[in-house]
Parts: C-alpha cells; sequence; structure tokens
C-alpha cells in the first residue's frame, strides 16, 4: 500500500494488495464478493494508479463514494471508476456481480481507433442496465473471466474482444441513460488529442499553478488554439481545467489527511493562505475549514 503525504489516500494493486507496477496488459475479472464479504461488505476509500475498474452489479447495491461525491446506486447496473479516482463502497449484504479491471495502457490501445470509446471511463458513473443490458453484460463478462481463466488458442484475442463488448454495451446505456451526460467530451481528431496532452501534463504538473500560456508553450500551440480546443472538446477554458484539478486535490487532502489548510494551499502552488482560502471558496462555496468539518467521516 502506498500514501501520499499530502493525501494520505491508499493506493493499491487490488484492493488490499501492496501497490506495484502494472503490466501494460493486465486485465482481471473476479467476483464482487471475493474482496466485498471479507471486508464487511465496506470498501474503505483507496485508489489505483494505472488501473480501471467496471463493477458490474447483479443484485444488490449500495453507495459508492467517488472523490468527493456519494452515488446510491441499486441492481442490475453498471460502476465505472476511472485509473486514478479515490474510491470506496458500502455494498448491501450479499449483493452479487463482476468486477473487471484493466490497466491504463491496455485500455488506450484498445480504444485507440475508437473516438466513441475513449470518453467511457471519464468520470465515475453509475449506469442503470435494463434487462437485456443486464444479460449482455453477464454473458460477456463470464466469457470474459473463462478465456483469462485458460492458455488456450487465441486466449489473449477472445479476452480483448470480451473486454470490447462489455464496453460497448456500457457506452450505450450510459448513452441511453443520458445522451449528453458524460464528461461533455466529444472526442474528435487533433482538437481531442491536444486537450489529453493538456490533461496529462496538467496531471503531472498541477502542483506548479503554471499559467495557459506555459501550457500552450509546452504544447507547442498558441494560447488560443489550446482555448478552442478546451471550449471544443472539453466545454470548458483551460484555466478552468487547471483549476478543477487543483481544487480536485484539496478536497482530497481535506477529506483524507490531518494537514493544515495552509500546508494544504501551500502544496498546490498557493504560498498565501488567505491566497488560498479565497480559491477555495470562490469555488467550491465555503471555505476549506468549513468544507472538511461538513463532509468529516
Amino acid at each position: 500500500m502506498a500514501a501520499s503525504a499530502e493525501t494520505a489516500v491508499p493506493t493499491f494493486y487490488l484492493y488490499g494488495e501492496a501497490h506495484r507496477a502494472v503490466d501494460d496488459g493486465f486485465i482481471h475479472v473476479e467476483s464482487l464478493d471475493d474482496r466485498s464479504r471479507p471486508s464487511g461488505w465496506t470498501i474503505r476509500p483507496h485508489a489505483h494508479a494505472e488501473l480501471n475498474h467496471l463493477f458490474h452489479i447483479a443484485t444488490g447495491g449500495g453507495t459508492m463514494r467517488a472523490e468527493t461525491r456519494r452515488l446510491a446506486f441499486v441492481a442490475p447496473c453498471l460502476l465505472l471508476i476511472a485509473a486514478g479516482t479515490v474510491h470506496g463502497f458500502r455494498w448491501q449484504a450479499e449483493s452479487s456481480g463482476s468486477v473487471v479491471t484493466v490497466a491504463t495502457a491496455h485500455l488506450q490501445d484498445l480504444v485507440r481507433h475508437d473516438e466513441d470509446l475513449r470518453g467511457l471511463f471519464g468520470t465515475a458513473a453509475v449506469v442503470p442496465l435494463d434487462q437485456g443490458q443486464q444479460a449482455a453484460i453477464a454473458a460477456a463478462a463470464a466469457r470474459l473471466m473463462q478465456e483469462l481463466g485458460w492458455a488456450a488458442r487465441g486466449h489473449r484475442a477472445a479476452a480483448d474482444a470480451g473486454l470490447l463488448d462489455l464496453m460497448v454495451t456500457a457506452l450505450r446505456a450510459r448513452h441511453a441513460q443520458a445522451p449528453d451526460d458524460g464528461d461533455g467530451l466529444v472526442m474528435r481528431g487533433a482538437q481531442a488529442e491536444l486537450v489529453a496532452r493538456l490533461r496529462q501534463r496538467v496531471q503531472e504538473r498541477f502542483r506548479l499553478r503554471e499559467s495557459v500560456e506555459a501550457h500552450a508553450r509546452a504544447l507547442g500551440v498558441t494560447p488560443g488554439r489550446l482555448r478552442a480546443a478546451c471550449a471544443r472538446v472539453a466545454r470548458q477554458a483551460p484555466s478552468d481545467m487547471l483549476d478543477q484539478r487543483a481544487l480536485l486535490e484539496a478536497k482530497r487532502a481535506l477529506l483524507y489527511s490531518n494537514a493544515a489548510v495552509a500546508e494544504i494551499g501551500y502544496g498546490l502552488g498557493f504560498p498565501d493562505p488567505a491566497y488560498f482560502s479565497r480559491f477555495f471558496t470562490r469555488h467550491v462555496g465555503q471555505p476549506p475549514s468549513a468544507f472538511r468539518a461538513a463532509r468529516g467521516d
């Protein structure tokens, strides 16, 4: 298990297993109760650096904590969780289903030729299923588990096909639920690639509080071109993307660590505690200390 000094959020390989390097082609399927039952149907908040989850909930339900949100769910449904997302669960006893886990590198390889699938894991989501979707997901998960459990000829290709089948069904179910909900992401061409590069750069450097102009220079484009791409693809300004990443980390630290507010702000590139408090209050609607007190478990 690994945890940063700033957030103290446990980072696991699979839940309860010490963090280690993830093989680029990693795919794993297990029954929902394999880890939930021994944990008393409660999974504490944690994250996986390079692993994405698709939970199929066949019976039961519960509550998912995804970053600062709490999402209730009831079977049949899917839960989608991207790598790096802090998440935890309180399950109804005897809930059943399956958990599909895939490495980010392999996921990116699978979806590189399909624009629609690229945004599937963008935001943690609960996706209700109708009877037809439920049957299709259950069958695809069973086939995937079978292919991963033996070494027959072509089993790797069959596993990838099964995973794609699952993802396409999830995508269609999510679109049917709310065609425009998602992340507001419409992955199209060069602009989508530019925004993806910006997101990666922000993820790596958000503590430096660099300007939009600095990011644009590093990406080899003008600030105007970067703003246009963000407006079309992400439906927000690049400055908002930078602020949201800093706010996400601030919320994590407030919820999962005992660090002082001033210390949290300093670690996010705000040397002036008063300015950090104003920044947080402007975006969140309450000061950092009030946010922590209101949401403490």
